[in-house]
């Protein structure tokens, strides 16, 4: 397991009282903490820093925090994201699985058993991260593709990838079925008037 000196949790709330708490559980763990008061200070905070876990506590109207996830999302489709709430609503928690959390949390916790929950993510992401490498697949250049397609307003063919990003266009075609295989990308047939259909490829929500 990852030396747990090198892992830093980013928590997303304004509630001082909850951050002291999660500095405090980081603080046990061995972890660094950073802490972002809203959504879009946690996207600044992400990208500077890229921790290894997100924790985002979110009450109604709920419009911030899925933002929140999805913003994180079009960064890393990797890392863990863990959503707080105080609601054991279903449908609300499927609406923040589609947009991207790993897991969804019902408030109140104990620390035991969300310091148990952080840890698992962080297994199975070591998990995740190791059969990439396995495979060929980079970091780096996946999270390229992912962020070319994330500015996209339209699906895009694999050519017009390998353009946008500048990699070599059978590096583009094999990370593409990478994605499609693991569900990160959506791809669909554009049957011209000849020839064989063209595959487009749009970042799934």
């Amino acid at each position: 397991m990852t030396d747990e000196r090198n892992i830093t949790l980013l928590y997303i709330d304004d509630n001082e009282e909850q951050c002291l708490f999660f500095k405090k559980l980081s603080q046990a763990a061995g972890w660094h903490f950073l802490m972002a008061q809203n959504a879009q200070a946690g996207l600044v905070a992400f990208r500077q820093h890229m921790p290894q876990l997100v924790l985002i506590d979110c009450s109604r109207p709920y419009t911030e925090g899925l933002e929140s996830v999805r913003g994180i999302r079009a960064l890393s489709a990797a890392v863990p994201v863990l959503v707080l709430s105080s609601e054991d609503d279903q449908k609300l928690a499927d609406s923040f699985a589609q947009a991207g959390a790993s897991d969804w949390v019902v408030k109140p916790i104990k620390a035991s058993d969300i310091l148990s929950r952080l840890r698992l993510h962080i297994i199975i992401l070591e998990h995740q991260q190791a059969f990439l490498v396995d495979k060929g697949i980079n970091q780096a250049t996946l999270a390229l593709i992912r962020h070319h397609l994330a500015q996209q307003i339209k699906p895009v063919s694999s050519r017009e990838i390998s353009e946008g990003t500048g990699l070599a266009y059978q590096t583009v075609s094999r990370y593409l079925q990478h994605m499609v295989a693991y569900k990160m990308i959506h791809m669909e047939s554009n049957y011209g008037k000849v020839g064989r259909p063209q595959q487009l490829y749009s970042l799934l929500p």
